[in-house]
Order: C-alpha cells, then structure tokens, then sequence
C-alpha cells in the first residue's frame, strides 16, 4: 500500500512535465525556506488544552469542534484548503486508509481548513470523504495552536499564474494557512499527540497516527 511520501514523489514528478521551470523553483526555494525554518516556537504540545473556535460545516452552518466531535477522542487534521494538491492527495489517503481502521473504535475523524465553506464541501465531495469537514474563518484554531503561515510574495504570485489565490478561498480574505498538522485529542479535549509539518509537501503517515493512537489507551 502506498504512503503519501510515495504519492507525492509520483505527484511531485507529473508536476515537473506540467508546471513551468520557474513556478517550480519559486514553489522549491519556499518549500526550502519552511523546511529550514522548521516547527514555530511556542507551538502547540502534548499535555496542552486543545483550543476551539466558531467553525463552519460544509452547509455553512455554525458549529464548534467540541460539538463536531462530542465526548470522543479524535484525530483532527489540518489542511490548507481544496485548491492544494497535496491536500487532497492526503485527505483521500486518509479516507481510503485511516477511516477503515478507525471504523470499529470511538475515535472521531475531523479535518480542518481556513477556507469557505463551499471549499470545504468541494473538498469532501471531490475526495468521496466521509469523515467530518470543517470551516475554520480566521484560523481562529491554527493560530491558537502556533502553527499559522502564509506564503511569501514569490510563492502568491507564483500560485497566481495557476489560477490559485489563497486569500479568495479563505473565508476571512487573508493569505494566512495552517501548517499541515495532525492532533490526536482525548476525549476530554487534551492533547495527547502533535505532528506539524512546515514544509506542505509532505504529510502524517497512517501509519504514523494509528501508531499514536495508543496514546488513547
């Protein structure tokens, strides 16, 4: 079974023939840059109250984490909206390989983006996803958990010659998104397990998260 690493590479490789030599460098020295940079200071930790926010369902309507997830545990993924490849690429492997083992366990499934929420139904309708979808206007809980950022100049113009405008799907207008991260939360609302990636490109294992779900026992 392929991990998302391997997905990716396959990924990263189509995008080499599609995408323009220079898009490719300005989105290559960013992704660098965040590597380098690595996990914000202060970020979020095990043993840390996981914060909340006023989110979004994919209809628009309001709701909270604590309500979408009730008194379960959960695995709460973020991701930085429809428009990002690598998004989808994960969000789908998530689906087809986490949700099934998940299945028999009381452990609730949630992925989060800054996006509006017509992004967020795009995002479960074009992935086939049956886990939960959440709108979260502001990045009230990204920034809450210290793993907020935002793209440079180079890289927003660079997404703009593909179509792709960030702040136009935010709900909020901005260009702020959340690093990709997985929390794992007990059901009384503490964090047990914290993996944030800077660099976009790569994501969580499967492996990885059902190995932290121990954590839970």
């Amino acid at each position: 079974m392929d991990t998302i690493a391997d997905k990716v590479a396959q990924l990263q490789g189509a995008m080499t023939g599609q995408l323009p030599d220079g898009v490719l460098s300005t989105f290559g020295a960013e992704q660098a840059a965040l590597r380098a940079a690595g996990v914000p200071a202060g970020a979020a930790a095990p043993g840390d109250v996981m914060p909340d926010g006023q989110l979004l369902d994919v209809r628009g309507a309001p709701t909270t984490l604590a309500k979408a997830v009730g008194a379960r545990s959960a695995v709460v993924v973020f991701y930085r909206g429809a428009w990002c490849p690598y998004c989808n690429l994960a969000l789908r492997t998530y689906q087809e390989q986490l949700v099934p083992q998940l299945a028999s366990s009381d452990i609730a499934l949630v992925a989060i983006s800054p996006q509006k929420p017509d992004g967020s139904l795009t995002t479960q309708e074009q992935n086939e996803l049956t886990l939960t979808v959440l709108s979260d206007p502001g990045n009230q809980i990204a920034t809450a958990l210290g793993v907020l950022t935002a793209p440079g100049e180079a890289a927003r113009a660079a997404a703009l010659t593909l179509g792709v405008d960030a702040s136009a799907a935010n709900a909020d207008g901005t260009h702020g998104l959340p690093m990709p991260t997985v929390v794992v939360v007990d059901s009384t609302g503490i964090i047990r397990w914290i993996d944030v990636h800077p660099d976009y490109t790569t994501r969580t294992e499967v492996a990885d998260i059902v190995d932290a779900l121990a954590v839970l026992d």
